[in-house]
């Protein structure tokens, strides 16, 4: 019985207007359910992490949840109480505010501050933040002499939307044309070269769609969208890829002796198998983010299994069918070139470039000495990761090109107390409300005199009186080494000293809690969800190859991979010499998501070239080939498609390292060299000598390769 891919391929290439049309029907189909059914935001109780987590979802049982809060700072020389008073009174007269607070002076005393309170969850703010804009705008028209600014979690999280969607369509300017000159180079051919192109971006555009109707079973944390078009544009042009050069080789192998559909069909049994291969494995890696129990990474996970199902499916269904289409008008324009008499030009689709051919050489004649010194080369790559230090960005990292970020950094610096803070959260039977109190009195005493706290307190108490707040200023941000000791203080020190006797629940929320519990939350997860993409690398390796020895050899590849473009993550952006040259300002650490997302969409991703790769060599060897010339002839006959594929894939990820968000550009950055390393060293020099160094136990415990190789070892036997 015949595969799946070939039988999709027959029907495909055996009726291509349907597959054509019912391919962009079904794009349509899921990007309208999508928008009619809506996406489903993840909500502030979707965030929560670790004792932090605790004690938010505590406030929020009694009430005392974080609500959105803008702020307007005045200064200059002017009438600035009347300023003052003509921002609350507009701002009370909104109906997104729930309360605005009485100005508070600098300790200078020539700076006002009113701070303003929204209506609504605290992820919402940004969502109604324009009307309080617009009359802090209309009291700056009115005082000219005065500085005027709003800034405010909202203000900031709008800022930085706006930012990244900007970035994005940037993106999309500079990978799009670029992966098409490239698509252009590889094929000659400007239809060929959109052929791929097209796929990708259908492919992404259902997978929006179809990630909305996801959305209301796994939220989306605003993150969704981005790693499907990261992910998509990637994959969706490689399988295409893959799949084409694999035509095109038949194509010119046959001479015109086989009908296009046989073409097609012929490609889908290597390639297209590669690519339905490869697609299960990016998706069940992927699948490991959900371990992270974090609605982030739910979020992401969703995007890439989504995309990469789509992709996978439309080089299934609507590939073979253009291919078909594209190969009958090839073989109609030879036929016309035949009848003028001149000549045909046959296109070399196999073979190894110069480049390849240089690295490959002595990986041919000293296996040994190649696996050795590359191994060690990847090894100093990845020795900066032993210092690698995992923080939260907060929002005193983003870029200063927005203008609230901007105005949070000055009033940070004329009310340091507002630089983070800490909540601690009880919750007690109601009738010790007053017991309560008193123990969180004697708290916030005890802090008054550490320097690391600064500002008044605040206490509240729900209206049931089970649940009580208070509020402790610290003048540092919550990335901070003194913001992280009042902390570890606060937990450790203070709360046993003056709530210990209580029989109560207790926890600490707040900026620098946050910070902190979610990298520990992180750090947790991180060797479970290594230890299931190992098993998955293996698993999957194992089974495409029926060998358990190669299953272990992928393994260990994309741990070396991951490790070296880690270890070159954290010496270009935990330190400050390539800011210039890359565009940041070091924050002295790696974004607390970043190295999980790069492990798991590596393992991911390698499993395309490595799948692509080792089914070319399998393919010679169960062709009788021997294993030494099968691994230089499947490396070196697939080596221009594995780079054509990784030039796309650098280009598509190196296009996210001009993004101004710090954690955006980080994982542009490692992915970029991550496929890099992985096709040029990887690939190219370690794959090869160690499968040269391992001969035919390569393939163990292979039955159909055994039987091969008895089959080829009896006539020489006879001739013996």
């Amino acid at each position: 019985m015949m595969n799946l891919p070939v039988r999709a391929a027959r029907w495909s290439a055996g009726h291509p207007w349907r597959a054509i049309a019912g391919w962009f029907l079904f794009v349509a189909l899921c990007l309208g359910v999508g928008i009619s059914v809506g996406g489903h935001a993840a909500t502030s109780a979707d965030f929560r992490v670790g004792e932090a987590g605790r004690a938010e979802a505590m406030a929020a049982e009694g009430g005392l949840q974080n609500k959105p809060v803008e702020r307007v700072m005045i200064s200059g020389e002017g009438a600035r109480d009347a300023a003052a008073r003509d921002i609350a009174g507009r701002m009370k007269g909104l109906p997104e505010v729930e309360s605005v607070a009485a100005p508070v002076r600098a300790p200078g005393g020539d700076v006002v501050r009113v701070d303003v309170t929204l209506k609504g969850a605290e992820l919402d703010g940004r969502k109604h933040v324009e009307p309080l804009r617009e009359q802090t705008d209309a009291v700056r028209a009115a005082y000219p002499g005065l500085r005027v600014e709003e800034t405010g979690g909202p203000s900031v999280s709008k800022g930085v939307e706006e930012l990244r969607g900007k970035d994005l369509s940037r993106t999309e300017v500079i990978a799009l044309p670029v992966t098409l000159i490239t698509l252009l180079l590889v094929f000659g051919s400007v239809a060929l070269a959109v052929v791929p192109l097209l796929l990708a971006l259908s492919s992404i555009v259902a997978a929006v769609g179809l990630s909305m109707l996801a959305s209301h079973v796994f939220p989306d944390a605003g993150v969704g969208t981005n790693v499907i078009l990261l992910i998509g544009l990637a994959v969706g042009v490689d399988y295409t890829l893959f799949y084409l050069k694999r035509e095109r080789e038949e194509r010119a192998r046959a001479g015109g002796r086989l009908s296009p559909r046989a073409v097609v069909e012929l490609a889908a049994a290597t390639s297209g198998h590669a690519v339905v291969v490869s697609g299960l494995a990016v998706a069940v890696s992927s699948a490991t983010l959900f371990l992270a129990d974090d609605v982030i990474f739910s979020s992401l996970a969703t995007g890439a299994i989504v995309v990469t199902l789509v992709a996978v499916a439309s080089s299934m269904t609507v590939l073979p069918a253009l291919l078909a289409k594209l190969g009958a008008r090839a073989e109609r324009r030879r036929e016309r070139r035949a009848r003028r008499g001149k000549a045909v030009r046959a296109h070399r689709e196999d073979g190894a470039g110069r480049i390849t051919t240089a690295l490959l050489r002595p990986t041919e004649k000293r296996p040994a000495v190649t696996l050795a010194v590359a191994v060690l080369a990847m090894l100093a790559l990845a020795s900066p990761l032993l210092g690698l230090k995992l923080t939260d960005m907060g929002r005193e990292t983003h870029p200063r090109s927005i203008p609230a970020v901007q105005s949070y950094h000055r009033m940070n610096a004329v009310f340091p107390e507002l630089k983070s803070t800490h909540q601690v959260v009880v919750r007690a039977d109601a009738g010790r409300s007053d017991e309560v109190r008193a123990a969180l009195g004697d708290l916030a005493g005890r802090t008054r005199g550490d320097r690391r706290f600064a500002g008044a307190p605040s206490l509240r108490t729900s209206a049931d009186g089970r649940v009580s707040l208070l509020e402790l200023p610290v003048p540092h941000y919550g990335s901070e080494d003194a913001a992280r000791a009042s902390l570890r203080d606060l937990r450790k020190r203070y709360i046993p000293a003056s709530l210990g006797k209580l029989d109560a629940d207790v926890a600490v929320s707040g900026d620098v809690a946050r910070y902190t519990d979610y990298p520990e939350h992180q750090k947790d997860k991180l060797p479970m969800i290594i230890g299931a993409l190992l098993l998955v690398t293996f698993a999957m390796t194992a089974w495409a190859f029926r060998s358990v020895v190669l299953g272990l050899v992928g393994v260990v590849l994309n741990l070396l991979s991951a490790a070296a473009s880690l270890g070159v993550l954290v010496a270009v952006f935990q330190y400050t010499w390539a800011e210039g040259l890359l565009g940041f300002t070091s924050t002295g650490s790696i974004g607390s998501r970043v190295p999980l997302l790069l492990f798991v969409i590596l393992f991911g991703l390698s499993m395309d070239y490595q799948v692509f790769v080792i089914s070319r060599i399998r393919e010679a060897a169960l062709a009788g080939v021997p294993t030494r010339q099968a691994v230089l002839e499947g490396v070196g006959g697939s080596a221009r498609v594995v780079t054509s594929a990784a030039f796309v894939m650098v280009t598509v990820f190196a296009s996210f390292v001009p993004l101004h968000i710090i954690e955006m550009k980080q994982m542009g950055f490692s992915l970029a060299v991550a496929v890099l390393l992985d096709a040029a060293i990887i690939r190219i020099m370690i794959l090869p000598a160690a499968m040269l160094l391992l001969g035919e136990r390569s393939w163990w415990p292979s039955r159909g390769m055994r039987r091969v190789r008895a089959a080829a070892e009896r006539p020489a036997e006879k001739v013996g």
